[in-house]
């Protein structure tokens, strides 16, 4: 499996939600406690994005067909105009209404499954994706992305976007598997066409995950993280001496060969004493190819700051924590 494709998987990017808005301007949404990665996609019209809780990022303007994702921000704002003050506070999945009360009809309004507005000539067509990230994995992707990108509309792009609205509409047998289907397949060109875009001076992992030795080592590693992988072995796969292969991974993954193979092993080994509580020391060892549960525990301290067996039970506590609330 190739790199991104696992990292999308283990981090659980498929447990989405889509919501579309068809509202004429005036119109303004916060969303006070979203997830931890959101996609907004404006299919008709144009919109105005402000995170509230990052400053330091500037306020976007989304053209027709235009993509946002936005990382690490729980509280925005997506609007007609950023002139327009808040109408709607979405908390808790839960809508409030703010404002004049002669716009609550328009805004209460169910068009369809999954769709809310007035519906009328003129109005914006939004879509909202929201990915709930778990566990490590999730971190591990959540670093790799600013607070947010902005993709200008393409083909290919459009054309996921207008399955993906029409399948938002829809209620038919099978249509949460669809819809997260859909919205995976948006993120993955989204992030595609991102990284396309990237210069030198920006995140270089991509240009890791393209590279075709480097990123052969990559899928490698991740396709089998338990095996016992040497330097020489991966400088093998990626056709070059071990120096010049240890300086090119280096160089493109920001880390040596060793470092991101330990890092990703305790990535793997923290989200499965997270997931099963039944998963003993020695096994969640073995899974990532340590033979020896000790040198296994004190590898995972030095990553994790606690001990498996200590994380395995605060994990739990916390899941137990997440169901109660």
């Amino acid at each position: 499996m190739d790199t991104l494709s696992d990292l999308l998987r283990r981090a659980g990017a498929g447990d989405a939600q889509v919501r579309q808005l068809i509202q004429r301007p005036p119109w303004s949404i916060t969303y006070a406690d979203a997830p931890a990665l959101t996609v907004f996609a404006t299919l008709g019209g144009q919109a105005a994005l402000r995170l509230e809780d990052v400053p330091s990022v500037p306020p976007v303007r989304l053209a027709a067909g235009d993509i946002a994702l936005v990382a690490h921000s729980t509280r925005h704002t997506i609007s007609d105009d950023l002139a327009t003050p808040p109408q709607v506070l979405i908390r808790d999945g839960r809508k409030q209404l703010l404002g004049d009360p002669s716009t609550h009809a328009a805004l209460e309004a169910n068009l369809a499954p999954r769709t809310w507005g007035d519906g009328l000539p003129g109005a914006t067509t939004m879509l909202r994706g929201m990915f709930k990230l778990r566990g490590e994995a999730g971190r591990r992707l959540l670093a790799m992305l600013p607070p947010l990108v902005v993709i200008p509309a393409a083909p290919r792009t459009g054309a996921a976007l207008d399955l993906l609205a029409a399948e938002t509409t829809l209620d038919e047998p099978g249509q949460d598997a669809v819809l997260h289907r859909s919205l995976d397949l948006v993120l993955v060109l989204a992030l595609r066409s991102w990284c396309a875009s990237l210069g030198p001076a920006d995140p270089s992992w991509y240009a890791a995950l393209t590279d075709p030795a480097i990123g052969s080592a990559l899928d490698h590693i991740h396709t089998d993280p338990a095996h016992h992988w040497t330097v020489a072995e991966l400088a093998a796969i990626a056709g070059l001496s071990r120096a010049a292969f240890a300086a090119r991974f280096t160089q493109l993954v920001g880390q040596p060969p060793m470092t991101y193979l330990a890092g990703w092993r305790m990535t793997l080994a923290a989200d499965l004493l997270r997931e099963d509580a039944g998963t003993t020391v020695a096994a969640a060892a073995q899974a990532v190819g340590y033979q020896d549960a000790f040198a296994f525990s004190v590898a995972f301290k030095r990553a994790k700051g606690m001990s498996p067996s200590r994380w395995g039970r605060a994990e739990a506590v916390e899941a137990v924590g997440e169901a109660i609330r």
